[in-house]
């Protein structure tokens, strides 16, 4: 199975095991080698329609922690199914009035070797306190460089799904 088959079917079995009320619509479901993170939308509440800015955001927050306090103990069994049945972590999130708040999330640390320039490029960051560590200057970095180039991205992210289409066409050893 190609990645592509895999993120459908990740998809569609968490879109077919929620409970339909959670969300409009089917969560957004992203995977890459180790997680699975599942955003789902949540009904913006009636009583953010009158409210000024601070009070609706305090609505909407309001709403977001119900919600996620309320379906804790389903989303951690409904992880759990998904764990076993694929292989991956899984991280919970909703969206709602266009703020997204991830719940729980994976970090996972990953080996990287770097030349002098770049590691000047990491201390330099620590020193002037933008980052605590060199772990966490790269993070911005990598944060940084996917926010400016999210286009980029997604064209090359596309491009490699005709290649594993392409891939799975063709002849098999």
């Amino acid at each position: 199975m190609n990645t592509s088959e895999a993120v459908e079917q990740l998809r569609g079995w968490f879109t077919g095991r929620l409970p339909e009320e959670w969300f409009e619509g089917a969560p957004e479901v992203v995977v890459d080698r180790e997680e699975v993170a599942v955003v789902g939308t949540l009904p913006v509440p009636a009583a953010a329609a009158e409210a000024s800015g601070a009070e609706r955001a305090g609505v909407v927050a309001g709403h977001v922690q119900r919600f996620r306090d309320d379906t804790r103990d389903r989303r951690i069994a409904i992880a759990r199914e998904a764990e076993q049945r694929f292989g991956r972590k899984v991280s919970w999130g909703v969206e709602c009035d266009g703020e997204r708040e991830m719940f729980t999330t994976l970090s996972v640390p990953v080996m990287t070797r770097l030349r002098q320039p770049e590691r000047r490029v990491l201390d330099t960051l620590v020193d002037a306190g933008v980052a605590r560590s060199r772990s966490d200057a790269l993070a911005w970095c990598v944060r940084l460089v996917g926010k400016n180039t999210d286009e980029w991205l997604s064209e090359l992210r596309s491009a490699l799904q005709h290649v594993e289409r392409a891939r799975a066409a063709g002849p098999r050893a």
